[in-house]
């Protein structure tokens, strides 16, 4: 799915309801994946490492790195569609809001995981995604509209999650 929604956002047509939803959920469903088998590797990595067990730390390490290369991989080629095709060519205010929603929660997902100078970059993008789309949405969108809920609650997890500020 993801393939085929894909080739027509690269279309630089302003997308349907129906295929930015499926451009949404087909990445949404790999990603999800990929974060979960990651947090999976991290926790048994602490588990072995408060063991003292090194052979499988180093084991883990290295799968865990593998699924970090391949949540980027996801998370670079959904944020280069969203950049060079879905924000240039959406001329509703709804799908430009949706648009820059998915830059931040992908911005998220990378942040996640990434360590330093890294993680603050890609924060701050994550940062510029969600206000530009709150930005948007403050005036387009009625308060109760399901992509500005949607907006505000993963923009409430970015704040909490990722700049550990759960005051915002």
């Amino acid at each position: 799915m993801v393939e085929c929604t894909k080739k027509i956002a690269k279309l630089d047509l302003e997308l349907t309801v129906e295929e930015w939803n499926l451009l949404s959920v087909g990445y949404k469903n790999v990603i999800g994946a990929c974060r979960a088998s990651w947090c999976i590797m991290s926790s048994i990595e602490q588990k072995e490492e408060s063991k003292g067990n090194e052979q499988n730390v180093k084991l883990i390490k290295n799968y865990r790195s593998k699924v970090e290369e391949e949540l980027s991989m996801i998370c670079i080629d959904i944020l280069t569609i969203i950049n060079e095709h879905l924000i240039p060519s959406a001329t509703l205010g709804e799908s430009t809001i949706f648009y820059y929603k998915m830059k931040g929660d992908y911005f998220r997902y990378l942040a996640e995981f990434k360590t330093e100078q890294d993680r603050k970059d890609v924060a701050n993008q994550s940062l510029k995604g969600y206000q530009a789309a709150s930005n948007t949405a403050s005036t387009d969108l009625s308060p109760t509209h399901p992509i500005r809920l949607g907006l505000a609650l993963n923009f409430s997890i970015f704040y909490y999650e990722i700049l550990n500020s759960p005051e915002r």
